[in-house]
């Protein structure tokens, strides 16, 4: 007949005084007798052990868990649960029904019996005690309260509370360990809303200095989101998360540190929109996250904080993952800031000047990133740097001034991948040839630009293939460096697979196809793939093919839906200030735009200006002028308007002053030239200089071919009268290949 502990243990009724007043060796036998008693089922007399026929709490209940264990010798009772009975008995007097059970319930699951342990834990009734905690951690929690001569006497000890908080923690755990997640989080999320509830401002330094309360909800606090994940609910883990974060546990800054960390990781990869937080008390200013990413990034950086302060130890993983969530955002700079600041020995130099040179390339600041990269290239320690040439690589393809130097850096990243990545190889190679393209356009030699060219359709061509077709960057250049050799067939046939390999995703694909159809003088057929590519690509994207379609009207003498086209451009740029936002690359964005802008205004004057219509170009040259007083193109076209009224002096003033703006502005070149042709054999040399500049600057210009063969023409006595042949007959070659806008 089993016997129901609905009475308190008492210890057959002993008092709390008796107890004191026994705390010798003779207490601490009777106290491991009264264990005995739990596992046996027996009860204890203070004086006298008796045994009871009824079955025990232990073999109630529970006698499956224990039938393996027949004939053992009695369980030997832990030293620690017995001191946390005694403290109980000496602060109440008595061990309560739940008491016994959580100390019961601890020493099963340290034994490793963790379905034993979550039955033994099960039969405390926590609804009927909860009252009773919320209330000692009330009156707890006020000191004033507590005064000796206010009589104040708590409902249940702290020791109890915590005994209480501990059962309930490894009842979560076992249940978790059994694969029952969501009864573990619900069992977990007790002890939380407890506290809470009790001490809605936080703990905020209360219990300090009881630390195995404290111990207890640090390990409930950070093992609550992660069950509530393994439960399936994102919501109450990213609820759970805040709450861990934002009410006042007293965590340790180990505990809140992986927390914050863990919390960041779940926000990153873990595919849920988590809403952003909401505070009951909001400082007027504060930041609040707007979505995922911001929050974790916030996280991130609370965590390396305390490392820079030294309060928690490093770990490496919190770098790889600010570094994600930055890169996301697009804020390179900050990621930058926080390298810089970590010590020396942190990270190794090759790592720390890599990743600084991408943070500064995203930023938009290549030099900046070239110069670290060549600082840790030259360093001869440092070995295997495939990575970080093809980067310096990248970047001088970029720039044509480094073309030469990005030459070398591609040339030894081919020769350090042999054998090794196929496609990295294939990259650098890529490289190679748009370098080589590039370089071939600054070498003054004739037989070297041909061999370069050559070279770049070669290692470009070698790319497509090692690809199969399947790198659109490669595709790309091939097809811009066969149409600029006039290769039009074969650079038409590349265009056409660069767009089906992208679906039509990129501008810069539709734009090139159009300009190449152009070149081969099939206005219509450009029209149309213009238009294509505005019903596929998005509206921010239209302002580059308004410009081509304005050129295409212009070549097919359409001067009236030309100036309509640029106006819809126009009304295109203006909306898109609006959406500018903030970092270099918005800003280069917003440059590009005013460039575009500016242009657009110099193509309207122009057009005015071969109408005979003075004002309105007058009033674009001004439009042009608010945005950029300094523009060469700008005089360029008043020079040219001044020109169309016969005011030859000023006009002549105007393009002077357009190359004092920009002395390698090759329209203005050509327009001195041509006019300094006009004046005589004395200013033929100086003609002759300003148009070979051009012809070096643009060597597929047609007019400055044409006005070089004039100048020739000129000589006296048709001493370069074959010169001048050659000239006019590659001036003839390139008018008719040439396309409505350059192609690059």
């Amino acid at each position: 007949m089993c016997i129901r502990f609905e009475k308190k243990v008492s210890v057959c009724n002993m008092k709390a005084k008796p107890w004191r007043k026994n705390q010798g060796l003779g207490s601490r036998g009777r106290l491991k007798k009264m264990m005995k008693c739990i596992f046996l089922g027996k009860q204890v007399r203070a004086d006298e052990a008796v045994e009871s026929s009824e079955s025990s709490l232990a073999t109630r209940d529970y006698s499956a868990s224990y039938s393996g264990r027949a004939g053992e010798a009695e369980p030997k009772t832990n030293t620690s649960t017995i001191e946390e009975a005694e403290t109980s008995l000496r602060e109440s007097g008595y061990l309560n029904y739940e008491e016994a059970r959580a100390l019961l319930g601890r020493l099963e699951y340290q034994k490793g019996n963790i379905e034993a342990a979550f039955r033994v834990f099960e039969g405390i009734d926590i609804d009927a005690v909860a009252p009773n905690i919320k209330v000692s951690l009330a009156r707890r929690s006020e000191p004033q309260r507590l005064d000796p001569q206010s009589g104040a006497v708590l409902p249940m000890s702290m020791h109890a509370v915590n005994l209480l908080f501990e059962a309930i923690f490894l009842k979560a755990k076992s249940l978790q360990t059994l694969g029952r997640s969501e009864e573990a989080a619900q069992s977990c999320q007790v002890i939380v809303d407890t506290v809470e509830s009790a001490i809605p401002e936080g703990l905020n330094g209360r219990f300090s200095t009881n630390w195995k309360m404290q111990e207890t909800l640090n390990k409930a606090v950070e093992l609550l989101p992660e069950l509530w994940k393994l439960a399936g609910a994102p919501h109450k883990a990213i609820s759970s998360y805040r709450h861990a974060l934002l009410y006042g546990w007293n965590l340790e800054l180990g505990t809140r540190a992986r927390i914050e960390k863990e919390f960041a990781v779940y926000l990153l990869y873990s595919g849920i929109d988590a809403s952003p937080p909401t505070l009951r008390f909001q400082v007027e200013g504060a930041y609040i996250p707007s979505n995922n990413v911001e929050e974790a990034i916030l996280l991130l950086l609370l965590v390396l904080k305390q490392f820079f302060q030294r309060r928690i130890d490093w770990d490496p993983l919190i770098m790889d993952h600010l570094s994600f969530a930055l890169s996301m955002s697009g804020d390179f700079r900050t990621l930058a800031s926080q390298l810089e600041e970590l010590p020396e020995g942190i990270i190794d130099r090759k790592e720390r000047y890599s990743t600084l040179a991408l943070c500064y390339h995203g930023e938009g600041e290549d030099q900046v990133s070239l110069n670290l990269l060549r600082n840790l290239l030259q360093d001869r320690e440092i070995q295997s740097c495939t990575h970080e040439l093809l980067l310096a690589s990248k970047i001088c393809a970029e720039n044509t001034n480094y073309s030469e130097e990005g030459i070398s850096y591609s040339h030894k990243a081919i020769k350090s991948l042999e054998g090794e990545c196929e496609e990295l190889a294939c990259k650098a190679t890529c490289l190679l040839g748009i370098l080589s393209s590039a370089q071939s356009r600054l070498v003054i030699s004739d037989s070297k630009r041909v061999r370069m060219q050559s070279e770049a359709l070669d290692l470009l061509g070698t790319t497509e293939k090692l690809t199969k077709g399947t790198d659109a960057n490669a595709i790309y250049h091939l097809a811009l460096e066969n149409a600029e050799q006039r290769k039009l067939d074969t650079a038409l046939s590349c265009a056409k697979k660069l767009l089906k390999l992208e679906a039509g995703s990129s501008t810069a694909g539709w734009v090139l196809l159009a300009r190449i159809l152009s070149a081969q003088k099939r206005y219509l057929d450009a029209e149309t793939i213009v238009n294509a590519a505005m019903e596929q690509t998005g509206k921010w994207e239209h302002a580059e093919l308004l410009r081509t379609r304005a050129k295409l009207h212009i070549a097919q003498g359409k001067t009236k839906t030309a100036i309509e086209t640029y106006t819809h451009l126009l009304a295109v740029l203006q909306v898109r200030k609006k959406s500018y936002g903030f970092g270099k690359r918005h800003l280069e964005r917003k440059d590009r735009d005013k460039i575009l802008e500016m242009e657009t205004w110099h193509d309207l004057a122009n057009i005015y200006t071969s109408l005979s219509q003075w004002q309105d170009a007058e009033a674009c040259l001004s439009k042009s002028e608010a945005l950029c007083p300094d523009s060469a193109s700008r005089c360029h076209s008043r020079g040219l308007l001044y020109q169309a009224k016969g005011l030859e002096k000023e006009s002549q003033k105007s393009f002077w002053e357009a190359l004092d703006k920009d002395p390698n502005h090759v329209p203005s070149l050509i327009a001195m030239a041509k006019i300094l042709v006009q004046l005589g054999d004395e200013s033929r040399p100086i003609a002759r200089s300003f148009i070979r500049q051009a012809i070096r600057l643009d060597r597929t210009n047609y007019s400055a071919w044409h006005t070089l063969g004039l100048i020739h023409r000129s000589e006296p006595e048709g001493a370069s009268m074959a010169e001048a042949a050659e000239c006019f007959k590659a001036a003839a070659f390139l008018e008719e290949t040439a396309p409505v806008e350059p192609f690059r």
